[in-house]
């Protein structure tokens, strides 16, 4: 058998590591949301379909892309709503769906489990229209 030498070798190039403390941390993205009453918007989130729906005609560029799925109410736009928009939705009790790409609203049906299949396929869509918001 052959023995190796087990000498550590000193190289003449200085090693940089990566970890080093000079450089600063990037900064975080600032927060550029509108405010919005979290009481209220707590409250709203317990509203029942045919509330949401009726407080949704109110804004008319997210009533135009809504749908009910199941006891839901979907917002989906082809794409970013003005900031204006995104605060009266989230006012109302809406949330960011990142996956589904949509604005949610509950409507008082909250759940926990986490859905393996898409809500829309179980329980279809229904646009809302003006007349039903009405």
């Amino acid at each position: 058998m052959k023995k190796t030498n087990n000498k550590s070798v000193q190289s003449s190039v200085p090693v940089q590591h990566s970890h080093s403390t000079d450089t600063a941390a990037p900064a975080a993205k600032p927060d550029n949301r509108l405010p919005i009453d979290t009481e209220a918007r707590k409250k709203n989130r317990t509203l029942p379909t045919q509330t949401v729906v009726q407080r949704l005609a109110t804004i008319p560029t997210a009533a135009q892309c809504a749908s009910v799925v199941g006891k839901w109410v979907w917002v989906q736009f082809a794409e970013q709503p003005a900031a204006e928009v995104r605060q009266q939705l989230a006012q109302l009790g809406f949330h960011w769906n990142r996956e589904r790409q949509a604005w949610q609203h509950p409507c008082g049906a909250f759940s926990l489990a986490a859905r393996t299949h898409d809500p829309r396929d179980f329980y279809g869509t229904n646009p809302v229209t003006t007349a039903a918001a009405a």
